[in-house]
């Protein structure tokens, strides 16, 4: 049985910047907590429990010395309430996502309507929205949400880091019909485009597409989603231990990617499971 992994997955910048600014702070803080999972992979954020960092909720539940910033940022009142508490801020949020909320702070303070493409209950999308909260913002997943949208005369677009380019170009082509001025911020990061691009041509080869990522992971589900609508034997997998020997009955093509949050040794468990089913 041939198995192709994809060359691209697993961590990107963002989140192997995140973990390890996590990890270097756990040794060196004796309290220490993350405001939120610092990225999507519940294995990962158990990894640092057993380091002593805390996950917490709320900037009220923070108990004091030092909280990391997860990946995915957070809201601007948040932010500001960490700093009023005087505490030491470790600030992983990804340069990419940070990016996004100046742009969407910026086209609010220039009068224009603020449309984010993305998952209205995603962290990252509620942080970036929070940067626009001077004007009107929406936030739309698809073509049919931006359908809805009233018109108005000035409207910028910013997207979801982890979106995918089509989606993207769908929503910014309602914009322009509803606008009589359209400002558009590519804000999707690079590493995602080349994970959708290399998850499709890989998928369009195999008989069997696995995906790994945690399931609260938005970009390891899109990639789900992406195989699944090129080959139907897809299946998004947290773990080797979720593998099914019975899904590679006439498999002679394994086609394996992971999300930009799934840690390499994940990847390496279920490379080794799949080569024993195989034989």
């Amino acid at each position: 049985m041939k198995i192709i992994l994809a060359k691209s997955a697993g961590f990107c910048f963002g989140v192997k910047r995140a973990t390890t600014m996590a990890f270097d702070a756990a040794g060196k803080c004796s309290r220490i907590c993350s405001l939120g999972p610092i990225i999507h992979s519940p294995q990962l954020v158990r990894k640092l429990e057993e380091e002593g960092v805390e996950v917490v909720r709320r900037v009220e539940d923070v108990p004091g010395g030092a909280v990391i910033i997860r990946s995915h940022g957070v809201t601007a009142d948040e932010l500001e309430e960490l700093r009023r508490r005087d505490l030491e801020i470790v600030d992983a949020t990804c340069p990419f996502v940070k990016k996004a909320q100046e742009f969407a702070r910026k086209l609010s303070r220039e009068g224009y309507v603020v449309v984010l493409v993305g998952e209205a209950e995603h962290p990252e999308v509620q942080g970036i929205v929070s940067y626009a909260s001077g004007g009107e913002v929406f936030t739309v997943a698809d073509r049919a949400e931006a359908e809805a949208l009233p018109r108005k005369k000035r409207i910028g677009v910013v997207a979801q880091t982890t979106q995918s380019f089509e989606n993207l170009q769908q929503i910014v082509g309602v914009c322009l019909e509803k606008s009589l001025e359209l400002r558009v911020y590519n804000t999707i990061c690079d590493a995602t485009s080349v994970r959708q691009n290399e998850a499709r041509e890989i998928a369009a080869k195999s008989d069997l597409m696995l995906v790994i990522g945690g399931f609260n992971s938005a970009n390891t589900s899109r990639l789900a989603q992406i195989c699944k609508e090129i080959l139907p034997a897809t299946h998004h997998i947290e773990t080797a231990s979720q593998i099914d020997p019975g899904w590679f009955h006439n498999v002679q093509t394994v086609g394996i990617t992971a999300g930009a949050s799934t840690p390499r040794w994940i990847i390496e468990e279920v490379l080794e499971r799949v080569g024993t089913v195989g034989k």
